[in-house]
C-alpha cells in the first residue's frame, strides 16, 4: 500500500507556516529544559536514596521540594508546542496518537499517578528510607514509561509506511517498536535528563552557597559531575542514535546541505563548551553552553523531522487562510501569561526567603 493514501489531507493555516514554526521552536526549547529537569532530578534522588543508608538522614531534600513545581512546569510548558506541532503536522500527529491512541490516553493518568507520588515524595522526608524510595522510584517509573509512550508518538509520525501496521492489529495499540531509531532516541533522551538535572541541581547549589549554606559546595560540585559524566555518555548514545537514521537523513549534516551540516558542526562545538566548562565548575558557563547546545539540537530535530517527510509534505504546502486577529489575541494572552508567572515565581521565592528566617 502506497502509504501516501493513508495521509489525510491538513487543515488550513491562519498565517504563514514560518510564524508557527519559530513558536513551535520556541516554545519546545523551554519545555525540553523543564522536562529534562524534571526527569533527570527524580533519577538522580532515586540514585541518591539506593546509596544512602536506611538510618541516615534524607539524602534529597533539596530535589525533594522542587520535584512538584518542576513537573508542573514541564507539563504547562508543553502544551504550547504540542499545539503548534499540530498546526503544522496535524495530520501526521493525530493519525500517530489514533494508533497508539490506548497508550496515549494512558498519560493522563500516569501523569497524575507520577505528579501525585512526587508530592508525596516531598512529605516523605519524616519517612523510612523504604518509603521514600517507594515514592520517588513510582514517580520516576511513570515519567519513564510517559517517555517512553512520547517517543513511540514522535517517530510513528515520521514512518507513514509503518501504519499499514493497523490493518494486520486493529486497535489502538500500536507502537512503533520496529524502528531502529526508537530505542537510540530514548535513550539519547533520558541521558540527556540526567546531564540537565545534575546542572539543575549545581544552580541551586550555587545560589545556597550564596547564602552561605551548609554542604553548598559539595552539592554544587557533585551537581556537575553528574552533568559531565551523563554528557560523556549522551555523546556515545548519540553517535548511535546519528547513524540509526536513514543514510538520506543523517547524511544531510555530514556534507550533503551546508545548512544542516554547519548547524551539526555549531551542536558540536557548544558540546565542548559545555564539557570544557563543566569539568571546570563553572556553573554560568556551562549552563550558557548547554542552552545553546539545546537550542541547536531543537533547530537540528526540526530539520530531521522535516527531511523524514520530505516525500509526503512540507509546512509550506500548506494552504493560508489569514486570521490576524486571533493570532494578535494570543500573543497577547502570552505576554500576559508570562509575566503572570514570572510575578509568580517572585512572590513564591521572596515567601521562601521569608520561612527560612
Amino acid at each position: 500500500m502506497d502509504p501516501a493514501y493513508l495521509i489525510p489531507t491538513p487543515d488550513t493555516i491562519p498565517a504563514p507556516w514560518g510564524f508557527f514554526e519559530f513558536l513551535l521552536i520556541l516554545t519546545f526549547f523551554a519545555h525540553l529544559l523543564f522536562m529534562n529537569a524534571m526527569l533527570g532530578t527524580a533519577l538522580i534522588a532515586l540514585v541518591r536514596e539506593m546509596r544512602t543508608r536506611p538510618d541516615a538522614p534524607p539524602p534529597c531534600r533539596d530535589i525533594a521540594g522542587k520535584l512538584p513545581y518542576i513537573i508542573a512546569f514541564a507539563v504547562n510548558f508543553g502544551v504550547a508546542p504540542l499545539l503548534f506541532l499540530q498546526v503544522l503536522y496535524g495530520h501526521f500527529i493525530y493519525t500517530s496518537s489514533i494508533l497508539m491512541g490506548g497508550y496515549w490516553l494512558s498519560i493522563i493518568g500516569l501523569l497524575i499517578l507520577a505528579y501525585y507520588s512526587a508530592y508525596l515524595y516531598k512529605m516523605a522526608g519524616g519517612l523510612s528510607a523504604t518509603a521514600r524510595r517507594l515514592t520517588i522510584g513510582t514517580s520516576l517509573l511513570l515519567l519513564l514509561t510517559i517517555a517512553f509512550f512520547f517517543v513511540n508518538n514522535m517517530t510513528l509520525m515520521l514512518t507513514p509506511q509503518a501504519w499499514d501496521a493497523y490493518f494486520q492489529r486493529a486497535g489502538t495499540t500500536l507502537l512503533n517498536l520496529d524502528d531502529p531509531i526508537l530505542i537510540p532516541r530514548y535513550l539519547h533522551f533520558v541521558t540527556a535528563s540526567v546531564a540537565v538535572g545534575g546542572l539543575f541541581l549545581a544552580i541551586l547549589a550555587y545560589f545556597q552557597e550564596k547564602k552561605s549554606e551548609p554542604g553548598a559546595e559539595k552539592r554544587l560540585h557533585a551537581g556537575l559531575h553528574w552533568f559531565t559524566s551523563a554528557t560523556v555518555v549522551q555523546i556515545g548514545i548519540g553517535i548511535i542514535f546519528f547513524f540509526s537514521l536513514p543514510k538520506n537523513v543523517y547524511q544531510l549534516f555530514v556534507g550533503d546541505s551546508l545548512l544542516h551540516t554547519s548547524l551539526f558542526a555549531a551542536a558540536l562545538l557548544a558540546v565542548y563548551f559545555t564539557l570544557h566548562y563543566g569539568t571546570r565548575q563553572r556553573v554560568w558557563p556551562t549552563t550558557s553552553a548547554l542552552a545553546a547546545t539545546v537550542l541547536f539540537m531543537v533547530l537540528m530535530r526540526d530539520l530531521v523531522r522535516q527531511a523524514y517527510l520530505a516525500p509526503y509534505f512540507h509546512p509550506a504546502d500548506l494552504r493560508v487562510m489569514p486570521q490576524w486577529s486571533p493570532l494578535f489575541l494570543f500573543l497577547a494572552i502570552l505576554v500576559i501569561g508570562v509575566a503572570v508567572v514570572i510575578y509568580m515565581l517572585r512572590r513564591a521565592a521572596r515567601v521562601s526567603e521569608e520561612v527560612e528566617r
